[in-house]
């Protein structure tokens, strides 16, 4: 459930490195928050640091401190891999399986540069040099805090860092509404207020900041939201010709999932989306119902007990039947 195998990394970091500090494929809140907080406290410790993702990200969270230093590897693969392959030091963020790097995935397993994980999904593979893993923790966010605290260098933390972390707190507690906010998680998000995170503006430009596509969008997904009374289940899906009309934008569905569990009585909420070829999978849950284990037994994917996700590689049509098929075999989805 917890694992912290982080000695002789702190020895590691006493002398200048060249860093580099990656997450996973389609970068959300925490991925992003986490990267570049912990990218800029790197940095004032000497360090040369890189922040290379996979793939572009939303622009709800390109305000953030150091968004225009990021490298974007399927737009610049040879940088990104000369990087990688020239560093000495690598931290993987908000991901434990290696393939969830997706292009960057040969580049990171080719690189001699030791590796160290910080991560709060479950079942974490064992290839990195240095473990913390914590399941219990809100963020990964969260464990970029923890992980400075451990190392006595919250004296590093300043206005914009504090911003990053609790951005990515912020996202991926629900806005500390799902059931792994704590009362740690709330201390950690305090202190960052106390740094100058203004909650209000963050909110804003995170989560009031919609286009008129990204509402019209949502109209077309909620207008053909299935319900399954008996599985306590709500089907959200948005196919290819929906995302053209609606001029899709990465990052326009992040958090449709989510308005499945507003119904009230419902336990699970599955969200389906058209995506090159595959279709990517949200689910969400309340209560004890576990959809990391039907992400990894049905989908291809993980998470955590409440939220997780993962892919298809089918047409949507039939992804589509799918998981009706499925959703109709569940028990035991009880409030």
């Amino acid at each position: 459930m917890k694992e912290v195998r982080l000695d002789g990394l702190k020895a590691l970091l006493s002398t200048p490195k060249h860093i580099v500090v990656t997450n996973h494929v389609n970068p959300d809140g925490d991925a992003m928050g986490s990267a570049l907080g912990l990218a800029l406290s790197l940095k004032k410790l000497g360090h040369t640091v890189n922040v290379i993702v996979p793939n572009d990200y939303p622009d709800f969270l390109k305000w953030m401190p150091g968004t225009a230093e990021v490298l974007l590897a399927d737009q610049n693969m040879p940088e990104a891999e000369r990087l990688i392959a020239q560093c000495a030091i690598i931290f993987h963020l908000d991901y434990n399986a290696i393939s969830r790097a997706e292009m960057l995935e040969n580049a990171l397993t080719a690189s001699t540069a030791k590796k160290v994980m910080i991560d709060h999904h479950r079942q974490p593979e064992e290839w990195p040099d240095f473990i913390y893993s914590d399941i219990s923790m809100s963020s990964t966010s969260q464990m970029v805090f923890e992980f400075l605290e451990m190392n006595d260098w919250l004296s590093l933390l300043d206005e914009s860092i504090a911003e990053c972390l609790y951005t990515g707190i912020v996202t991926d507690t629900g806005s500390f509404r799902f059931a792994i906010t704590t009362g740690r998680t709330h201390h950690v998000a305090a202190q960052l207020l106390n740094l100058g995170v203004a909650p209000n503006i963050i909110y804003d430009r995170v989560f009031d900041n919609n286009s008129m596509s990204r509402l019209r969008l949502m109209g077309s997904m909620l207008n053909h939201m299935e319900y399954y009374k008996d599985q306590n289940t709500a089907l959200l899906y948005l196919k290819k010709a929906q995302l053209m009309k609606n001029n899709y934008q990465r990052g326009d569905s992040e958090g449709f999932v989510n308005y499945g569990l507003s119904i009230g009585g419902t336990v699970l909420s599955v969200f389906l989306r058209e995506d090159k070829g595959i279709v990517k999978i949200s689910l969400r849950s309340k209560g004890q119902f576990d959809v990391n284990d039907l992400a990894r037994k049905h989908f291809n994917g993980g998470g955590h007990v409440n939220a997780a996700g993962g892919s298809l590689t089918m047409p949507m049509d039939d992804a589509l039947a799918y998981t009706r098929d499925l959703i109709l075999q569940l028990k035991n989805v009880q409030p």
